[in-house]
């Protein structure tokens, strides 16, 4: 039954060992020349004390293989519950070969068992293997990450670390669980991945979040949690809060708002707020007028000291591997129950 099994699968199998393959090789070859360009980068901005310039300039050069990269080992999961899961036992069913099997000496809870576990571990292996390679190659651009694209981030957490995995195995056995049910293959891909779309969708948005209870703190305005800081021609400061954390890199903001001295919202982060302060021709000069020594840093620590903060609800990055684990154990979880019914519903079936 396995070598039946593995003669059935194999041809997929090679398959994906080729595009991986592809994959790794395209990413070993440019992943030094990512790493040196970041280390020598980052020597040089530390002497010129200009490093928050550097790390911009140096994600934008490489946004664009960065989101592909990120994309695929995302969507490999999809792709393993559509081409693997929905159509393994689909064709059976639709073909009656099943019927060879269970007359023979073959158990049906030996069958299925055969023809799950070894797609199952094949995509535990291929999920890891691409999570592993980007991981590496993409490593700098991790640690140089804007807004939105931090390992804690929605669209980069599920792409990196152990969770492909659990992602790939209840891909699959979702997939054969609805192939089992619908019976045709088409039909069977088209809802796996509709369901397998809304559970990747509804974890981040509604389950993720609330796993550990978020932090919750006040902060004082600077480079790091601002995305714009300027004057109006009166002399009233502005303020556009980025989705940052001074003192922990890499944090996921759930929410981030700008507070005034009285501790009222003025402002959620992104949108544009004005700042009220005293005297035009102090710390904040207009422009056209002198600046005062130290330029735009004093009007911040004059806007710090007039009692303006951001206040931010997050996830804190050291959280990273907690979060990890509790989702790999959520998935693996539902593809245990998935399993469970797929021999549950297959030892009611007559025939």
């Amino acid at each position: 039954m396995i070598w039946l099994t593995w003669r059935q699968f194999r041809a997929t199998a090679a398959m994906m060992v080729g595009v991986l393959g592809v994959l790794a090789g395209a990413l070993a070859l440019t992943g030094p020349g990512v790493a040196d360009d970041y280390a020598s980068g980052l020597a040089s901005c530390t002497r010129d004390g200009t490093c928050l310039r550097f790390f911009d300039r140096f994600f934008d050069d490489y946004q664009i293989p960065f989101l592909a990269v990120t994309a695929f080992v995302l969507i490999l999961p999809a792709l393993i519950g559509l081409f693997w899961g929905a159509p393994l036992i689909t064709r059976e069913l639709e073909s009656g070969t099943y019927l060879l099997v269970w007359n023979q000496s073959i158990t049906r809870s030996r069958w299925l068992a055969v023809k799950i576990a070894i797609p199952a571990l094949a995509a535990v292996a291929a999920a890891g293997l691409c999570s592993l390679v980007v991981g590496w190659w993409s490593g700098p651009l991790d640690r140089s990450a804007a807004g939105g694209y931090g390992l804690m981030d929605p669209l980069v957490f599920g792409a990196r670390g152990i969770a492909p995995m659990g992602y790939a195995v209840f891909g699959f056995v979702l997939g054969v669980t609805v192939g089992m049910l619908v019976r045709h293959t088409l039909p069977a891909m088209a809802l796996t991945l509709v369901l397998f779309a809304l559970v990747q969708l509804g974890m981040p948005l509604l389950v993720r979040a609330h796993l550990i209870p978020p932090v919750s703190g006040t902060f004082e305005l600077s480079q790091a949690n601002m995305d714009q800081f300027g004057v109006r021609r009166d002399g009233s400061p502005t303020v556009i809060l980025d989705t940052a954390i001074p003192g922990d890199t890499g944090a996921w903001v759930l929410s981030s708002r700008l507070l005034d001295p009285s501790g009222r919202t003025i402002a959620e982060s992104g949108a544009e707020a004005p700042v009220q302060v005293s005297a035009t021709s102090g710390p904040c000069a207009p422009p056209g007028r002198p600046e005062p020594e130290g330029g735009l840093n004093t009007c911040v620590e004059e806007v710090n000291r007039l009692g303006y903060r951001q206040a931010a609800t997050y996830q804190p990055f050291a959280r990273f591997w907690t979060f990890q684990w509790l989702e790999i154990g959520i998935y693996t979880l539902f593809s245990l129950g998935l399993t469970g019914f797929c021999f549950w519903w297959l030892r009611r079936r007559r025939s």
